[in-house]
Order: structure tokens, then C-alpha cells, then sequence
């Protein structure tokens, strides 16, 4: 009789990368310059008078252990392009010390506007997952960011005993490094949220960046519009920075939807009201 050693069968992971940028076509006008897609990552553009729209999808349906996207996104001198995603990502339960990885990229040549409005990010129990987002500006661009985060859904009762999650923003701005915002958390998450000094029992955290040559414009209005669990500041010189927290999604929304549409000057992308 032949012995065979046994074979160790790994689950396929997905991947993908995302390459996208947008160019001017003239005064409030903008239109496709590169787009290039692989894997488990794509885009739908759809051009309108002033921009280009991407929605962002991830065809695997969620993100695991060993999974990896990679989004670099650019809006070239004096052009405007707004992401979005078709739904929310979801992070789900990993294996062991294996973890998700998510990396995003975005550039702002003279004179440009991006706009990063992802849905929501919802970490499920034993999810792990790793996240950054850098962005590079030139001086007189406009950056709209913002990076939602649910752990676990209020009325589905799901909880978040044990996770893993590492979340990086930085950005800089005419080569000067102007912001960094780092939240780790890890082991049982519910837990800590718990606690008054990080989250007082909230499940729901968005952060919101502004960074524009009107940012100061907006600080009064913003604060009046917005419920006590929110808040937001200038940062630095032509740099709002905003701070989210909520007992669930639906109420995170009804926080930041007014306050994303006015920076916007706009209506959100439809995705966002499906």
C-alpha cells in the first residue's frame, strides 16, 4: 500500500487592485483619464456635466482572512471625481492570525476635488482587518473623506466578542504631513466600546475630513446641525476634522448624510439611498 502525506487545503482568497483617475475637460468639466481593474475589484463610472462617479465593488461579497484590496485613485489638475461603494463591505470571521488587508491611495494634483464617500465598513464577530488610507494633496485641492464603521448590527443582535481591527488615515498636503489618525482595537471590541472614554456603548463610528481652502467656512454650521455625540474642529490650517459616534447605523447615518451633503454642496451618491 502507497501513504500519501496528507494535503493541507487552503480556501481560495480573493483579490483585486483598482487604478482610476480623472482629468479635466475644461471649466467644470471632467472626464475618464485611466482605469484599470483586476481581481475581485471593479468600478462603474458614470460621467455627469462637473465629474466622474465611481462605484466601488467588491465582487467576493466581503472581506476574510487573506483577503487584499488595493484602491489608488486620482484626480489629476483641476478635475473632480467622487467614489462611492454599492453596498457596505462587510468583514467576516478569520482564521487564525490571518487577516484582511485594504489599502487606499488617493492623489490631488493643483486644483482638483475628491470626494471618498464609502459606505459603511461592518465588522463581524471574529473579523480581522487591516486598513489605510493615505492621501496626497496638492495646496489648493479639496478632499471630502469619510470612513464609517459598524461593529456588528444592532437589529440583526450580532455582537463583536473577539476582533481584530487596525484602521490608518493620513494625509498630507503640499508635502507637509498635516494629518495621522490611527484606532486599533483588538480581543473583545463590544467590551471596550462600552467604555465612556472610547465609545460609552456606541456601535457605530464614522470619521469625517475636510480638507479644503473653505474648511474654516464650514465649522459653525456644521456644529449646528449635528447631535451631541458629534463634533467637529479645525485640525489645522484649512482642515476640518469631524468625529461620529451613534448607537447603530441608522442613526449614524441620520447624523452624517446632512453633514456630507453639505461639505458636498449636494446630494449623496444614490447608492447611499438604496
Amino acid at each position: 500500500m502507497t501513504s500519501h502525506a496528507a494535503l493541507t487545503v487552503r480556501p481560495p482568497r480573493a483579490h483585486g487592485q483598482v487604478a482610476i483617475a480623472a482629468k479635466s475637460l475644461g471649466p467644470a468639466r471632467s472626464g475618464l483619464s485611466h482605469l484599470y481593474q483586476n481581481g475581485c475589484a471593479r468600478v462603474l463610472t458614470t460621467p455627469d456635466d462637473k465629474r466622474i462617479d465611481g462605484i466601488l465593488i467588491n465582487t467576493a461579497g466581503g472581506l476574510t482572512g487573506g483577503d487584499s484590496i488595493r484602491i489608488h485613485a486620482k484626480a489629476e489638475a483641476g478635475a473632480h471625481l467622487r467614489l462611492t461603494t454599492q453596498a457596505a463591505e462587510r468583514a467576516y470571521r478569520a482564521t487564525g492570525a490571518t487577516e484582511a488587508t485594504v489599502s487606499n491611495s488617493l492623489r490631488l494634483d493643483a486644483g482638483a476635488r475628491l470626494d471618498w464617500l464609502p459606505q459603511e465598513t461592518i465588522l463581524f464577530d471574529h473579523a480581522a482587518l487591516r486598513r489605510t488610507l493615505r492621501v496626497d494633496m496638492a495646496e489648493d485641492a479639496t478632499a471630502l473623506i469619510v470612513e464609517p464603521v459598524l461593529f456588528g448590527r444592532l437589529a440583526m443582535r450580532e455582537q463583536v466578542q473577539q476582533a481584530r481591527f487596525a484602521d490608518r488615515v493620513s494625509l498630507t498636503r503640499g508635502g507637509t504631513r498635516l494629518f495621522h489618525d490611527a484606532t486599533t482595537l483588538s480581543g473583545a471590541i463590544d467590551t471596550q466600546l462600552d467604555k465612556p472614554a472610547i465609545a460609552n456603548g456606541a456601535r457605530a463610528m464614522a470619521l469625517l475630513v475636510y480638507a479644503a481652502p473653505d474648511a474654516a467656512n464650514h465649522v459653525d454650521r456644521l456644529r449646528s446641525m449635528l447631535p451631541e455625540t458629534a463634533g467637529v474642529s479645525l485640525a489645522a490650517d484649512r482642515l476640518l476634522v469631524g468625529r461620529f459616534l451613534a448607537s447603530d447605523g441608522f442613526d449614524l447615518r441620520r447624523a452624517l448624510i446632512p453633514a456630507l451633503e453639505h461639505l458636498a454642496g449636494g446630494a449623496l451618491p444614490r447608492s447611499w439611498r438604496l
